[in-house]
């Protein structure tokens, strides 16, 4: 027989995550072959089933037929890269809630922003250690689930409406999409308006603990978004953080 302490509650809700990230269908979008062999195998021997794509076009294609539950996509390809890619994955209905995460030698500021602007949830930089690239998926894969469970709802302030549902914000009459980190960051400050969120809670509930960014990144998105919808809704409180103010 089992020992009773093997079937405590921790140790099943452990069986059924590891079951949740075994079970996951993944992408994978590179233009080298060698680096896309050497991620199937570590992904292949956690578990995980691999589609693999040479291009963002063909990445496309493979998502739309198989519909994965994560994207591990290059920067730097032909025919169509991983930022075009990227944003013609989020800008279809059933590209809101899957995770992507780039692949890139590339680690400058500016180029994870461009890749946070196109809709990614991480950045991982090449070259790839399995170890932490495997870590990597399982909590990418473990945030989506749990926010896939989550009730959201559409949320209305002083005239501006946040909908989860269809990933669109509406001010006065108009409507607009915008990107994945943006809509997630302002739909965050709008769950609960006149209260100042941190920036440690900025990033850890819209970035999560895994993914490293600084407090750069979400200036930037938070110019963008009142470039968007205004300066009047969001306000700065200097050396906390922001807060959405009706």
């Amino acid at each position: 027989m089992w020992p009773c302490s093997d079937f405590d509650g921790r140790t099943f809700t452990a069986m059924n995550r590891e079951l949740m990230d075994k079970q996951a269908l993944i992408l994978l979008v590179d233009d080298d072959a060698d680096i896309r062999e050497l991620i199937h195998y570590h992904l292949a021997q956690e578990g995980y089933g691999v589609l693999e794509a040479e291009d963002g076009s063909d990445g496309l294609k493979q998502f739309i037929e198989h519909q994965p539950q994560l994207v591990l996509m290059d920067v730097m390809m032909p025919h169509m890269d991983g930022v075009e890619a990227s944003k013609a994955i989020r800008a279809r209905r059933d590209g809101q809630s899957v995770a992507i995460a780039f692949l890139s030698a590339r680690g400058e500021d500016y180029s994870q922003l461009a890749g946070f602007e196109a809709g990614a949830d991480d950045y991982i930089t090449k070259p790839i250690q399995p170890k932490v690239l495997i870590s990597r998926v399982k909590a990418l894969l473990r945030r989506t689930a749990h926010k896939s469970k989550q009730a959201h709802s559409a949320i209305d302030v002083a005239g501006l409406r946040v909908d989860p549902d269809s990933f669109t914000v509406t001010l006065d009459g108009k409507s607009f999409a915008l990107p994945r980190k943006e809509f997630e960051l302002l739909y965050l400050l709008a769950t609960k308006p006149d209260s100042v969120l941190t920036r440690e809670i900025i990033l850890q509930e819209v970035w999560g603990d895994d993914v490293i960014v600084g407090d750069r990144t979400i200036d930037v998105h938070i110019r963008r978004i009142r470039g968007k919808i205004g300066q009047a809704f969001i306000t700065t409180i200097k050396g906390v953080g922001y807060k959405l103010t009706p």
